[in-house]
């Protein structure tokens, strides 16, 4: 006949448990991928999280699950594609017209809301303004790469000079990866002084550009809707 149960018949095998834990080193410090928690350097990639409208840092691995740009899924990888678009690609012209209170704004295709939207950086981050759909179809004319731009995770990313009232001196435009438009607005978060920014918010705009145009394919767009 057994005996009544103590109480403690699992102890010895919570005992192992602690001891395993105990006994395992401690995590390293720095940045885990945000799908399975694996240790990750501090470059790493990154995926959407469409739904979500969230950036999330992740593992190599992770990031390959989410590559096939025509497959439906809730996460979308961020490539690595940067591309710098010729001087006459947007006028000054088009850039005044879109009223934008900042001389910097990017732009994507938000497939959830089925819509192109812009957003400019500032004090608290990034501030979204609406773009009229023909803006868009007259970009799209002028540089025939965005027609490939994909939804979500590309972004064109454009940079007026600061004397954006002379029409002849015509605004920068990039084709970019989006982690790369909120690297930026973190950036600027940190720094951003008054209304146009300060020196110092205008200082790693540069900062910035210059490390995009290193990183850039250059493009010729013509303005009449082709490449040469």
């Amino acid at each position: 006949m057994t005996g009544k149960s103590s109480g403690t018949e699992g102890a010895p095998a919570f005992d192992v448990l602690r001891r395993i834990r105990e006994g395992r080193p401690a995590a390293p410090p720095g940045e885990r991928c945000d799908m399975c928690a694996v240790p990750i350097a501090a470059e790493h990639s990154h995926v959407v999280d469409v739904q979500g409208r969230q950036l999330m840092c992740v593992c190599r691995p992770c990031y390959l699950l989410f590559t096939d740009e025509h497959a439906h899924l809730r996460f979308r990888a961020v490539p690595d594609r940067y591309l710098r678009f010729g001087a006459g690609a947007i006028t000054a012209a088009e850039w005044n017209a879109l009223d934008i209170p900042v001389g910097l704004a990017f732009f994507f295709r938000n497939s959830v809301l089925g819509r192109v939207v812009t957003f400019y950086p500032g004090p608290a981050g990034a501030t979204e303004s609406q773009l009229p759909l023909e803006d868009w179809e007259r970009f799209t004319l002028a540089i025939p790469p965005l027609r490939t731009m994909l939804d979500d995770v590309e972004a064109l990313l454009i940079r007026a000079p600061e004397s954006s009232a002379n029409t002849a001196d015509g605004p920068e435009s990039y084709l970019v990866p989006i982690d790369a438009c909120y690297e930026l607005v973190g950036h600027l978060r940190a720094v951003w002084r008054g209304f146009d920014g300060g020196q110092e918010a205008r200082a790693r705009i540069a900062d910035f550009f210059t490390r995009i145009a290193a990183r850039s394919k250059n493009t010729e767009p013509d303005r009449a809707g082709g490449l040469p």
